[in-house]
């Protein structure tokens, strides 16, 4: 009995690692041997799901290459689809320059550093030196583009469908049947020179737009989600006793809190009735500089414009001996 009972136990004991040893050779091989076995690869990049083929993801000596040739493990879900911790946002534009070669890269230099980034992150060698070629350009290049409008139509669907904030300057100075006032032709020079500071400055975030055959002879407007939030207006007729004449004005302080104002629209950050009513009313602490008024029109229900106009007065240099100064704003 104790003979039997020896055996029966050897016979078990040596039974056990014939039931557990298959299992273990069964994963490990799946786990290592990549996916090579297939021909399609099925990818979720941070939610954001991609079908293509191993020959595809082979084409460079990259990490998704190793990915596909069990160099490096993955997490694989019960559908099948390689998970990869990521963002999807770019991953469609690494794909496509996988296939093709090359492929357009986007203008704004925020979006093509994260395509940089992240193919540095997947190890695609050619996609990284044409990123890089591409920004060594962008320094060589001149640093700005301006468009020159030369119909309202063309004017109104660049603004509709700009992604960024649009900021406009009207400057027609022969749009005038008066005289300028002494200061005005410097003021006017002035306007133009914060103009092309403010491009420098902010270029990249907002869009730069100068009419020069619009009504206005000196007008700045200001643009967000493709309506206009504030406009300023420099020009004003100047009443004399003998002649009118035309004043233009350098608000410079004013301009710019507008142009810092719409910023908040940038990227559809004031996207909301939250970032409409930061820019529609002013906070308590919020006042007109001296010399300038404002007023407010309807646009599309309860969205407003504010209209900012500089109030006009004649300075003792500006009218002759013996005339009679009027003010009239």
């Amino acid at each position: 009995m104790s003979a039997e009972a020896s055996v029966g136990s050897h016979a078990a004991d040596s039974a056990q690692p014939d039931v557990s040893q298959p299992a273990f050779h069964d994963s490990d091989p799946l786990r290592n041997r990549g996916l090579l076995g297939s021909k399609y690869v099925k990818l979720n990049v941070g939610g954001s799901l991609h079908y293509t083929t191993v020959q595809t993801l082979s084409k460079e000596d990259s990490l998704l290459q190793s990915i596909c040739n069990g160099s490096t493990e993955v997490t694989i879900d019960s559908e099948g689809w390689v998970v990869l911790d990521r963002s999807g946002r770019h991953f469609g534009l690494v794909l496509n320059f996988l296939r093709d070669g090359s492929v357009p890269l986007p203008e704004d230099h925020r979006e093509l550093d994260e395509v940089l980034k992240e193919a540095q992150y997947y190890r695609v060698q050619g996609l990284v030196q044409h990123c890089l070629s591409a920004m060594q350009k962008d320094v060589f290049e001149s640093v700005c583009r301006i468009p020159m409008i030369t119909s309202a139509k063309e004017e109104q669907k660049m603004i509709a469908t700009c992604r960024k904030p649009v900021v406009k300057l009207q400057n027609n100075r022969g749009n005038n049947k008066y005289s300028y006032t002494s200061n005005s032709d410097d003021n006017l020079l002035k306007n133009i020179e914060l103009f092309d500071k403010l491009v420098l400055r902010f270029n990249g975030r907002v869009l730069f737009v100068k009419d020069v055959l619009g009504d206005e002879i000196c007008c700045w407007s200001f643009y967000g989600e493709g309506r206009k939030i504030a406009e300023v207006c420099c020009t004003s007729i100047v009443y004399a006793t003998e002649k009118k004449q035309t004043k233009v004005e350098f608000p410079e302080a004013r301009i710019f809190e507008e142009t810092l104002n719409i910023l908040i629209y940038e990227n559809n950050r004031g996207s909301g009735p939250g970032g409409l009513h930061l820019l529609d009313s002013r906070g308590p602490g919020s006042s007109l500089g001296a010399g300038q008024s404002e007023e407010e029109g309807a646009v599309g229900g309860d969205r407003r414009v504010r209209r900012i106009h500089v109030r006009r007065h004649i300075m003792h240099d500006e009218r002759g001996p013996g005339q009679q100064t009027v003010y009239k704003d």
